[in-house]
Order: structure tokens, then sequence, then C-alpha cells
């Protein structure tokens, strides 16, 4: 499939799916949209693109129903519309799957897409389940989703996930979809394989609206591009007519360098080495398979694979949340294969998770709170019993200003903050920690160029000062552009160790599937191992 080509040749009908028509938004103390007109052409593919706290989401979550409009109207299909909340606006055709999916892991996929909407039996006194598993099936058919209705949502990949979102939209009716960040916890395949579902819609006469921060994508897949910031509508343009350069300086007000400048920085000793780790899963099942690594000062390794072949069990073995079965880690010059997470936070490791809701914030807690988590009884915020509070929230005040979290308040909980934000202000405290080793999960998930840009540049500037960077990101093109080193894990093992000055991507994508291209250089652990056996 050719996004580009198939949004370039089709068909204006010149009506209006969605004209909102100067809609203003006051929360206390903030303006998170600010006198917006958005119109969106039917049968189009939509982007709407901002830095994060730019008031994408809310604008959506008027249109959704989720939110009152403090000013302004909403008009469907030329007919204007007043939501009492989002049943109000599936009602009228509207379907919004968003960036955390709302799902029940416990449930299977039928049960998922039916849920409110259940099919009945014996006079409505019963779902009917084996019509609820007919449904979702010729529905996912319909769309060419390759989807088991029987299947449990824990048993089912991030991408079928979101596919069984979009089919519960399409159950109800919908035909104008919003998706917000739909590629953010997507692997390179799964994003083509959206793309490609995307075009399906079109063609079956719906209209997409998605929230994104990936200039590319959204020249790559949308026929029409809007730009918001700091809660105005900057612009609409046609995605023929733009430019990656265009977009971000219309987003954060200024050019943006698009590229990292790395220099050079002299290797020091080794900061962390990983030596023969083994990890089992609950199953007994082997997911790490006797890793060798080592991240050395002024480094960054970069780690790529494709989700799912022991990445996320191997970081999290490193910052000490699972225990390895065999194997032996050092940080710093001391085996730390058996000391607490608190101990590694303590000793100078810092950790950005990959699932930042799960496993770097408590939602319910302020900023404050969450800003000290795991440290907090380091000497700079406890005198051993009782936590210093005032010291917590100057800490915290420095990494809102630094890393402009937006709202820049320490006592707005985690929750109320965007995925972007949240996201920023778990860097931030990171970062801040001064770390001697960052082990960095997918830290630009979800947020926007700007914030990108900064981040990198941080990234490098830890470099600089000598510590020692593990970068985990599935965007190839980042971990190309920081990583001095690559690491590539297939099935658990590490299967080549990479220049990326020496390798193409398409070298990458052959390792990530565990080949060795052709009189390809690699250094490799497990083609060691075989050797020597």
């Amino acid at each position: 499939m050719n996004v580009d080509d198939e949004s370039s040749n089709r068909t204006r009908t010149g009506n209006l799916a969605v004209h909102l028509d100067g809609i203003t938004k006051r929360f206390p103390g903030v303006i998170a949209n600010d006198d917006v007109d958005f119109e969106v052409e039917s049968g189009t593919i939509h982007a709407l693109i901002g830095e994060n706290g730019a008031g994408k989401t809310t604008l959506m979550n008027v249109l959704y129903g989720l939110y009152e409009p403090t000013e302004g109207s909403v008009w469907i299909h030329g007919e204007r519309r007043e939501f009492d909340g989002p049943r109000d606006a599936m009602e009228a055709g509207i379907g919004m799957i968003h960036q955390h999916f709302m799902l029940v892991d416990t449930m299977t996929v039928a049960e998922n897409v039916v849920l409110g909407d259940e099919p009945t039996k014996w006079g409505g006194l019963a779902t009917d389940r084996k019509k609820a598993i007919e449904e979702t099936k010729a529905l996912a058919k319909q769309y060419g989703f390759d989807l088991d209705p029987t299947k449990r949502i824990q048993d089912i990949s991030v991408g079928e996930q979101q596919r069984v979102e979009i089919l519960k939209t399409l159950y109800r009716g919908s035909d104008i979809l919003i998706l917000d960040e739909p590629t953010a916890v997507l692997t390179p395949q799964e994003v083509d394989g959206l793309f490609g579902i995307l075009e399906e819609l079109i063609a079956e006469g719906k209209t997409i609206i998605f929230i994104t921060h990936k200039l590319s994508e959204a020249l790559h897949a949308a026929d029409d591009i809007s730009v918001l910031r700091d809660g105005e509508l900057v612009d609409t343009v046609s995605a023929e007519n733009a430019s990656r350069e265009d977009l971000a300086r219309m987003m954060v007000g200024r050019d943006v360098l698009l590229e990292v400048d790395k220099p050079d920085v002299e290797r020091g000793n080794p900061i962390l080495e990983v030596e023969e780790v083994t990890v089992e899963d609950e199953r007994g099942v082997t997911v790490v398979d006797g890793v060798d690594f080592s991240v050395h000062e002024g480094e960054v390794i970069g780690i790529a694979g494709v989700d799912g072949n022991g990445q996320s069990e191997l970081v999290e073995t490193i910052t000490g949340l699972q225990t390895p079965s065999d194997g032996s880690i050092t940080f710093d010059g001391t085996e730390i294969t058996d000391v607490s997470r608190a101990d590694r936070i303590g000793m100078g490791m810092a950790y950005i998770a990959e699932d930042r809701q799960k496993r770097s914030l408590v939602m319910e807690y302020e900023l404050r709170r969450n800003g000290i988590l795991g440290c907090q009884r380091l000497p700079e915020f406890s005198n051993g019993w009782r936590i210093d509070w005032e010291s917590a929230e100057d800490y915290v005040d420095d990494v809102i200003d630094e890393y402009d979290v937006r709202p820049p308040d320490p006592s707005a909980e985690a929750h109320s903050l965007s995925g972007g934000n949240q996201q920023k202000f778990i860097v931030g405290r990171e970062f801040e920690r001064d770390p001697s080793l960052v082990i960095a999960s997918q830290p630009t998930r979800g947020v926007d160029i700007g914030s990108i840009e900064f981040i990198h540049d941080r990234l490098l500037d830890l470099r600089a000062d000598g510590k020692g960077v593990l970068l985990v990101s599935s965007k190839l093109e980042e971990v190309r552009r920081l990583s001095d080193r690559i690491a590539v894990m297939y099935d658990g093992d590490i299967v080549g160790i990479v220049d990326p000055a020496d390798v193409t991507e398409e070298e990458l994508g052959l390792l990530m599937a565990g080949e060795r291209p052709t009189g390809m250089d690699v250094d490799s652990a497990r083609v060691r191992r075989r050797e020597s056996a």
C-alpha cells in the first residue's frame, strides 16, 4: 500500500463531516482551547498535530462529548449538535479510540466489542454470546482484521488490541473515527498495518481524524493537517503542500533541529556489564537467553528489536524489577544481581519505563509525590524517617519548569496530565537525579517534536558528561541516530551488536527477524557460544 498515492488521488466531496465553530474550553486557571475553528471534509484522513498541552485531545474530547464547550458550537454533517456525553456523540456517528485502550483484559475480543450493546436472547434476559462472536467475526472480515473473537485481550498483541478498539466503534455504527496517538505503542510493522486499515475505512465512506506528534506519519497518511499551538489553531494545510520543517515551525513557533548533532566522545570504563543473563517468565519459559553486553561511560547503547523478543524482561532485570534465573549484572564495578530496586536507584541508576502508567507513576498521586518515587528515603528528601516535602516540592518545581510540564502545578495528580506531559515529567525526574547510568525505554513515546529534540539533546549531554545510556526504542531512526552501538534482540538473545554507521535499516530489519545479512560483520554472543560449543 502506498498511502501517499492513495490520499493524493482521493476524490474530495467538499462536504464537511465536522465543523467545530469558535470552540473555547476553559478549565480553572487554564484556557485549553481558544476560539478554535476546525473543519474536516467527509471521506478524508485529517491529522491534528501540536505540542503536548496544545489542546488537541481537549478539542477532540469536545467533539466526542466528554467535555461541553465553554463557548462555540459543534456541527456534524451540516447539523448543529449538542452532546450531553459520549453516548450522544456515538449516536451521532462519532467514535473515539483513546491513546490508552479502554479494554477489559480478562474478557474476549467479542465481549469487548459488544460491551454495553450486547445482543441478547430469551427476551433480553441473557447475552447471546454465540451471536456476539458471529457479529464480531463478520465485522472483522468486512474490514480485513485478522482477529480471533474468542481470544482474551490479555493474550493478543498491542496492534490487535487497537483493532479491537476500532471494531468497537464500527460496531456502534460510527462513520467519524477519532484516533488519539494511534501509533504511540505500535511497532513499525503494526503502523503500516494501521495505515492500511485507515485506507480501507476511507474506502468504506468513513472519515478519520487522528492526533499525532509524528510529522512523517501526518504527511504520509493524511489529506489535511491542522496545527494547534497554545490552544489556538495556527493553520490547516494540505499534506501535499507541507514539509516537516514547516509543520515543526508551526507547532513550536521556532525552527526545530530535525537532525541529531552527535559529537565524538571518548569512551570510558564499563558502567554496566551484563553477563550470561537468563530470565524465565511465570510459566518457566525462557524469555531472555544468556545475554551478554556492556555499556561504557560516555556511550549510548541502543537495543533494537520487534516487541516481544525479550527487551522488556531484560530491562526490568537490569533495573531490579525481575530476578534472573542465571547470569550476573555489574553496575559501576559492583555486582547488583540480587540488589533491590531502591538500592540501584541510590547507586545512580535511573529508569524511564516503557509503560509509564504502570511502572513510572502512581496515577492518583500528585506530581510532588510522584517526583520522589523510589528515592524518598535518600538524604536530600528525608532525614531517615520523615519526608521533607518542601525539598520534594522544590525538586518537582525545577523538573516542571525545566521540562515544560503542563499544567505547571506540583499538586496536580498524574492522571490529569496528557500522556506526553506524563512522559516529560518522568524523563525530567530521572535525568535530574544526576545518574551515572540511564536506562531509557521508549523515552520519546507520545511526546511532541520539540520535546523529542530536547530529550535527545539531554541524552547526548549525559553521554558527553561521561554517563552511560542504555536506549530501548521501537523507533529505528531514533536508535540509529543516538546510538554508538546497536544491540539487536531476537528470540530473547542479542543476535548482533553493530555500528549504526555500518548498517542500513534493511540490514537491521533482517537482524531483527533473526537473519544475518550476507557478508555482514556482527559481534554476536549467540554465534560465539555456538562456535565454542
